[in-house]
């Protein structure tokens, strides 16, 4: 008797998490750059520092009105056309940059870009809700995911920094990220996706908005918009901080950004590793020890300090953001996923543009850079003191808890 033939089956996950991968990596490769085009902005238009700084603000704004205002596509429209939209939207506006000259064009492309980068980041995070099979497990997919954006904020630099010594603009970075984006928008509409079940309540701005009203949502919103407060004074300000610097370790200061973005995308594979087998609860108070540690030692010790203990920090940051986006986002059912990724990622934005403005306004008011990190140092007490009550109490487990069982298909463990 002839056995019919096995169900196909109803996704590539295989694929959908290469995919999902490599665009993390994609956008980090121009927004973890931007560091090193800015100077080269500044000196082509003339610009003072307020106004070359646009250049990261541009962009951080456009993702967080995109988080707050489009999250929701994800939900209301599926995952991959989301997805589709905000490629093909991110690959047209980096291309363009070869076409334009003008400082106002690029700060319009790099909002548009910004835009994109919120629609289908949102999608991609929904997404990663999909296909996994339980709440830990979407969390060590998270920490994989953002081990890519990681090596991405490796590799876009090294880009730039090539560039520039070969004689060429800047503006390459953009064209070989808007060629990637094309290549990946073209393999995820050939690529099978998962269904997304539908939900009887609205699924529009509103609906992302009237989240804040949850406690979950709100909690875990902050703790990311706290913690990006923490990341920003490093890839912003130290620079800046060990500009000049001569002392013992000077050759490291030299290497200290680089070495900080190496720590924190190994961190992340590694934390991917780790938070399958440990209380992701335990883990964030460790790394968050970690950062509270490396940033005490810098503000007690001055730069002789800073130089080894910043750069250090990425070890311990790595774990931090993609945890409390994925716990974040598991508090809620797999169709409200786009919604809240949506509202988490307005904080996070909306954090990277203020946090470096108030460290930047201290500097300037007291007098030094080392004031800005006295900010971000108040910044790393309040993650720790909130990642000890998360550990104390944890509010999250219940909920946790039963979403993993309702949503998922391997309902072990949360």
């Amino acid at each position: 008797m002839n056995r019919p033939d096995p169900a196909p089956p109803t996704h590539s996950t295989g694929i959908i998490k290469s995919l999902t991968c490599l665009m993390f990596m994609m956008f980090a490769m121009t927004t973890d750059a931007v560091g090193l085009i800015i100077p080269e902005v500044i000196k082509a238009f003339d610009l003072g520092l307020t106004a070359g700084g646009a250049f990261h603000y541009a962009t951080m704004a456009g993702v967080a009105l995109s988080g707050l205002g489009l999250g929701f596509l994800a939900d209301r429209w599926g995952r991959k056309n989301a997805i589709l939209i905000g490629l093909t939207a991110f690959s047209a506006s980096s291309l363009l940059f070869i076409v334009g000259d003008s400082f106002i064009f690029f700060l319009v492309l790099l909002f548009t870009s910004g835009l994109a980068i919120g629609v289908f980041k949102t999608a991609a995070l929904a997404l990663i809700g999909d296909i996994s099979t339980s709440s830990r497990g979407h969390t060590s997919m998270m920490n994989m995911v953002e081990g890519f954006f990681g090596v991405g904020a490796i590799i876009g630099p090294a880009i730039v920094a090539w560039l520039l010594a070969s004689g060429a603009s800047w503006k390459g970075l953009y064209v070989v990220a808007g060629i990637l984006a094309a290549a990946l928008s073209i393999t995820a509409l050939l690529t099978r996706y998962p269904g997304t079940k539908q939900t009887a309540e609205p699924v529009d701005a509103k609906a992302i908005v009237a989240m804040t009203s949850d406690p979950f949502a709100l909690a875990f919103s902050l703790g990311a918009m706290v913690y990006v407060g923490v990341e920003t004074a490093i890839y912003v300000w130290m620079p800046t901080l060990l500009e000049g610097y001569s002392g013992r370790w000077a050759w490291f200061a030299a290497y200290a950004l680089s070495i900080f973005f190496a720590l924190r995308a190994a961190g992340r594979f590694l934390g991917a590793w780790l938070l399958g087998r440990m209380s992701w609860a335990t883990v964030l108070v460790v790394a968050s020890g970690g950062i509270l540690a490396c940033f005490g030692a810098a503000v007690l010790g001055g730069r002789a300090s800073a130089v080894w203990s910043l750069p250090l920090s990425g070890l311990f940051m790595s774990v931090i953001y993609p945890t409390l986006n994925s716990k974040g986002i598991s508090c809620f059912p797999k169709v409200r996923h786009g919604a809240v990724a949506g509202l988490i990622l307005f904080f996070t934005a909306v954090s990277a543009v203020l946090s470096p403005l108030a460290m930047g306004a201290s500097s300037d008011l007291f007098g030094g850079p080392r004031f800005g990190f006295y900010l971000a140092a108040g910044f790393a007490v309040v993650l720790f003191a909130g990642c000890l009550a998360n550990r104390v109490w944890n509010p999250a487990e219940h909920r946790l808890a039963r979403l993993n069982d309702s949503e998922y298909e391997d309902a072990a463990s949360v």
